[in-house]
């Protein structure tokens, strides 16, 4: 005669079960995202990017936009809207700069702790989903969604800060789809989404070269098209560090980004 199992350590085997398959069936995921940008490898070996393209915010108010990248996790960001640009720097250890010309500040103010924690996880290019475990990132499987019209792997991430972002990626290319999180906008989190498209292949990596970002119930919006995007780019460590004030100008500010 068989022993009966008390039904809370059944339950507990079943829930450890659970946490199993949902574990391997992110690592799944993870490994052929990886694989369909281009592989490990590919990925980990650059040492710098440039993209350059044009920024949205609505048909009247757009301009072209800056962002470099290099290891070990420093950052330049310039958009130019109405002949003003706003710059920010990180030096990828604790020092960053900006300078925002539509609140009035035309000189470099280095960035607030919040400023320079929020850089910290822009400048990895890599992404969360790279050497996760030793970012301190944490990845769930939360199932399947529809992404305009089209069914995807939806990931849930937890930063090692505690912010969470979800990542959907298209069920056939394993290209990320999707993107949903906060961001702050006048001082107050909102709800943000992007969706990633036109993907094309730059020194064997895919990249989206159009990025549509909108704030549900909101009239934020704001479009990317990038028109070049360099792989292991020489850039000068300047670049990363406190940046010249731009020329004054009297141009109205556009909206919120």
């Amino acid at each position: 005669m068989r022993a009966a199992v008390p039904l809370g350590l059944l339950l507990v085997f079943q829930l450890a079960a659970l946490q199993r398959v949902g574990a391997q069936t992110a690592d799944e995921i993870v490994s052929k995202v990886l694989n369909a940008r281009g592989g490990l490898s590919k990925i980990k070996a650059v040492q710098s990017q440039r993209i350059i393209g044009t920024i949205y915010f609505n048909a009247d108010m757009h301009g072209p936009f800056l962002a470099e990248f290099q290891r070990p996790g420093k950052m330049r960001n310039e958009v130019t809207v109405q002949d003003k640009t706003v710059v920010r720097t990180f030096d990828g250890r604790d020092s960053g700069w900006q300078i925002n010309p539509f609140d009035g500040k035309n000189a470099p103010e280095p960035m607030s702790a919040e400023d320079v924690k929020n850089a910290l996880s822009e400048s990895d290019f890599d992404g969360p989903i790279v050497d996760a475990n030793a970012k301190g990132n944490t990845i769930e499987y939360v199932g399947m969604e529809k992404v305009e019209g089209r069914d995807a792997h939806k990931l849930k991430v937890t930063h090692k800060d505690g912010k969470v972002f979800y990542y959907s990626f298209d069920a056939e290319t394993f290209l990320l789809a999707k993107w949903l999180g906060t961001r702050e906008v006048n001082g107050q989190e909102v709800t943000w989404e992007t969706f990633f498209h036109d993907y094309r292949e730059v020194a064997g990596l895919k990249f989206p070269f159009e990025l549509v970002s909108d704030s549900p119930g909101t009239e934020y919006t704001q479009k990317i098209t990038v028109d070049k995007i360099e792989v292991d780019p020489q850039i000068d460590d300047s670049h990363f560090k406190k940046p010249p004030a731009p020329a004054a100008s009297s141009a109205p500010a556009p909206p919120s980004w």
